[in-house]
């Protein structure tokens, strides 16, 4: 049986902490280390949580690793409030640098998470709602030499440019 987690003055929630332990966050990992709030296999569904428990998600590095997106972001719909914000920090696909992370499943670009809003897809993967809220690609010290407008073209050329992508993603449970 799984037990489920609630506390009322927590509405954030850390997935896949790691050694990145937050203050005032629920910090989830499949490893017991010190600040790990709760130990879970997050591959594994439903996650202990009440529906409708956070107002916030953080995501770092953590999607890369994981089996399946559509069933991670259709969980994290569950436990969110409508409203909810995700925040994911992740690999780029064109950058090198996690390349020697024997678990990295996938890598990421800006219209990695278009099958979740409507405005770009038909819903094909999933009848959960979001909403993309904002997407930015993150730079490498190199990249931060080159000016914006031609990063990701440079990325394409030459790679090293762009090491991560971040979403904000908007939880829609009313219509």
């Amino acid at each position: 049986m799984t037990k489920t987690y609630f506390n009322t003055k927590l509405k954030k929630l850390n997935l896949g902490c790691g050694r990145d332990i937050r203050k005032d966050y629920v910090n989830i990992d499949f490893t017991k280390m010190p600040g790990v709030d709760v130990v879970h296999d997050l591959n594994k569904f439903p996650y202990p949580f009440k529906d409708n428990m956070f107002e916030e998600v953080e995501c770092r590095h953590v999607i890369c690793l994981l089996d399946d997106p559509v069933k991670i972001m259709e969980e994290l719909h569950r436990i969110c409030k409508d409203g909810a914000i995700i925040k994911i920090f992740d690999v780029y696909y064109n950058c090198s640098s996690p390349g020697n992370d024997p678990y990295l499943k996938r890598t990421f670009n800006e219209n990695s998470f278009n099958w979740l809003d409507k405005t770009y897809s038909t819903g094909y993967y999933t009848a959960k709602h979001f909403k993309i809220l904002k997407r930015e690609l993150i730079p490498t010290r190199l990249g931060k030499m080159i000016p914006r407008f031609m990063r990701k073209t440079t990325s394409i050329v030459i790679g090293e440019v762009i090491k991560n992508v971040y979403f904000e993603i908007q939880v829609v449970k009313k219509n």
